[in-house]
């Protein structure tokens, strides 16, 4: 049976729609029975959402910060254990160059104060620890030599071009520029390193087992024994001696440990108030200062200053000093007099009607005299404020590196003096307990007052000289065994005439000694 063509063309195209249709239907059926079961079951499981709460911006910040901020934890991919030296290099120079603002916008420290304050820091966690007379733990020593062995590198580039004789290939002679380093720096880094290993040795003499010891400070009082704390210094333990206190060989040998330290406290220091006194006063410093030197020291020590029979023990007795916050305020008081004083003899102004330059010089060599005393008298006391002011507005690398060197090192060598004379002191107590409360402070007064003030007429010519003798200071005898110890050459400058001091006090103001500051440590 045959079709036609027209009728089969009508049959397929019919067919077709029948397909499409009933297709159409069904995936329609499907879907909505599938979508009804789909709701139907999540109707049936999942429970209704709570009503979202209104957060602030900081508890949507929390909220960001716990859901989306999960970064591995630091140094994930590397092996679990102590960064390296690397690691540790980077992070300390990595700080030195972003001048303490990790930020990175700028707004960190000149790179002078950020050298100054890591290698306060560094000795403040190393040496902060040092409350007994024991060696330095090795794992600290080998601390301190190392990341004070990365700081003081800085020094190995600060140079300075010198004239020198170069010899060419026919035998001529010729005067070149060359570079070597900068002569305070080659100067005092050899001596201050030549200090750090000596007190470190010094420490190491009581490895041995020695007559006195410790005691906790949780201990009951019988163990403590009658020597009185210090309020101020709670946090040192009690040192204890025998009954009979110390046998005679112990007390001189402790005695000549204390001497030895603190000749090494002497030349830290000198060198430390060198450096302070040829770093530039800072603008800011000057700003603040009262009008004369009157005003600064007070009627009582003006006058005992100006007076034609200067006695400088005297006016130390006269002033009270029980605490350190008045020995401080007494050390402020007389430097920015001594400033006001050499500005007015930069700038030639008038100190009063009858007051000759001779007058003038003399008064500010016994307010330098009267300073001297003071430092000697009580080592470890904080420091002025044109100290602080000039290593905060300081900006010459050298300076910071060699004062803050020095100071750490004045610092230790002071805890070390004022350990051995708690043992002293003990000592004292236990035979002749009558001195319970004659104790005083540690200081390096061992020579007359005669002596401290031809050393402060020496020191008014300091600023501008660095002519030290250290070869002696480490070529001296420091056996612990002999009898006797070579004592320090007296680390003083040549004493000039006044006329001298008035052109070398012109030379420290500056080009701009006619203005209201100094040129700007």
């Amino acid at each position: 049976m045959t079709f036609s063509p027209s009728l089969s063309s009508s049959f397929s195209s019919s067919s077709s729609r029948l397909l499409r249709s009933s297709s159409s239907s069904l995936s329609s059926q499907c879907s909505t029975s599938g979508r009804r079961s789909m709701d139907e079951e999540a109707e049936a499981v999942v429970p209704p959402l709570p009503p979202m709460p209104k957060l602030s911006r900081s508890h949507g910040s929390r909220a960001a910060r716990g859901r989306h901020l999960e970064l591995p934890p630091k140094n994930a991919a590397r092996d679990v254990g102590p960064p390296s030296e690397m690691d540790l290099m980077k992070e300390r120079f990595a700080k030195l160059l972003l001048g303490e603002d990790m930020s990175g916008t700028g707004k960190g420290v000149s790179s002078a104060l950020a050298l100054s304050n890591s290698i306060t820091n560094l000795a403040a966690s190393v040496f902060g620890e040092q409350r007994r007379l024991e060696p330095m733990s090795a794992d600290r020593k080998a601390r301190w030599k190392k990341e004070i062995g990365w700081l003081l590198s800085v020094t190995d580039h600060i140079v300075e071009f010198v004239p020198l004789q170069q010899v060419s290939e026919d035998g001529t002679s010729m005067e070149v520029m060359g570079t070597q380093l900068r002569r305070d720096i080659l100067m005092n880094i050899p001596a201050l390193r030549k200090l750090d290993a000596m007190l470190l040795g010094y420490l190491d003499n009581f490895k041995d087992e020695q007559e006195y010891w410790y005691v906790s400070k949780n201990a009951n009082e019988s163990e403590k024994g009658d020597a009185p704390r210090d309020g101020e210094k709670w946090w040192i333990p009690t040192v204890r001696v025998p009954p009979e206190g110390l046998s005679d060989q112990s007390r001189k040998w402790l005695q000549h440990q204390k001497d030895i330290v603190g000749q090494v406290l002497k030349a830290a220091m000198a060198i430390n108030a060198n450096v302070l006194a040829q770093m530039e006063i800072p603008e800011e410093y000057i700003e603040a200062l009262p009008k004369n030197g009157r005003e600064s020291l007070g009627d009582s020590i003006y006058r005992t200053i100006t007076d034609d029979y200067f006695d400088p023990n005297g006016l130390m007795d006269s002033v009270d000093l029980s605490t350190e916050h008045k020995i401080v305020d007494l050390k402020d008081r007389i430097e920015a007099s001594v400033v006001i004083w050499q500005r007015k003899l930069c700038n030639k102004l008038s100190w009063g009607p009858g007051i000759s330059l001779e007058k003038r010089e003399q008064f500010e060599e016994r307010a330098q005299t009267v300073l001297l005393i003071l430092k000697h008298k009580f080592p470890g006391s904080g420091q002025s404020s044109l100290e602080i002011s000039k290593i905060q507005y300081n900006k010459d690398v050298g300076f910071a590196i060699l004062e803050s060197y020095s100071r750490a090192l004045e610092s230790l060598a002071f805890a070390v003096l004022s350990r051995i004379e708690d043992v002293l002191y003990a000592d004292t107590i236990a035979r002749d307990p009558r001195r319970l409360k004659s104790r005083r402070r540690p200081s390096l007064e061992d020579d007359s007052t005669e002596s401290l003030a031809v050393d402060a007429t020496e020191a008014t010519s300091a600023k501008s000289s660095d002519s030290f003798c250290w070869q002696e200071l480490e070529d001296r005898s420091l056996d612990s065994g002999s009898g006797k110890l070579k004592k320090i050459p007296r680390i003083g400058r040549r004493k000039s005439m006044h006329v001298e001091k008035v052109e070398m006090n012109v030379n420290v103001c500056g080009a701009g000694a006619g203005s209201r500051s100094f040129s700007h440590r």
